[in-house]
């Protein structure tokens, strides 16, 4: 597992500094991208929430894995905001182009986030998980509050 979590590490670290220019033909291949990672990453959230709000028992191999798909998406949306993808089918907001250095620290904490709680699952302790699960939600909604519409 350790080996997983340094490897999901090591590639969120290069997925945020790859050109992603490089990576989408045309703008709107890089918004359908990012809207279909932020999709499943919602789906992730949605189980993982309803289990620690007790709405469907918890069940803690199953948010393991939640919170593990949670890791590895979490670094996956980044590569898909190159310049000219501002335009089109989506909510981000121009602030993610005239301030990069802020959105991609963000980006950075989401998926540095998304990874403590994947190593709080492994605990199975509610009490640990829910704290991680608490910041890696701040993470979403701060990026959200300054480049989402």
């Amino acid at each position: 597992m350790r080996i997983t979590l340094l490897l999901t590490s090591l590639f969120a670290g290069l997925s945020l500094n790859v050109q992603a220019s490089s990576l989408f033909e045309k703008p709107e291949d890089a918004i359908e991208y990012r809207k279909a990672v932020f999709q499943l990453i919602r789906y992730q959230t949605g189980d993982m929430g309803d289990m620690l709000k007790g709405k469907i028992p918890f069940d803690a191999e199953r948010f393991k894995q939640r919170a593990n798909n949670a890791a590895r998406l979490s670094a996956m949306p980044w590569e898909a905001f190159p310049a000219g993808s501002d335009k089109g089918d989506t909510d981000a907001l121009p602030a993610i182009w005239t301030d990069r250095a802020t959105f991609d620290k963000k980006a950075q904490d989401f998926a540095d986030y998304a990874q403590k709680l994947a190593v709080a699952a492994e605990s199975g302790d509610k009490k640990i998980i829910g704290a991680a699960f608490k910041n890696w939600a701040k993470g979403c909604k701060d990026c959200h509050k300054s480049f989402q519409d």
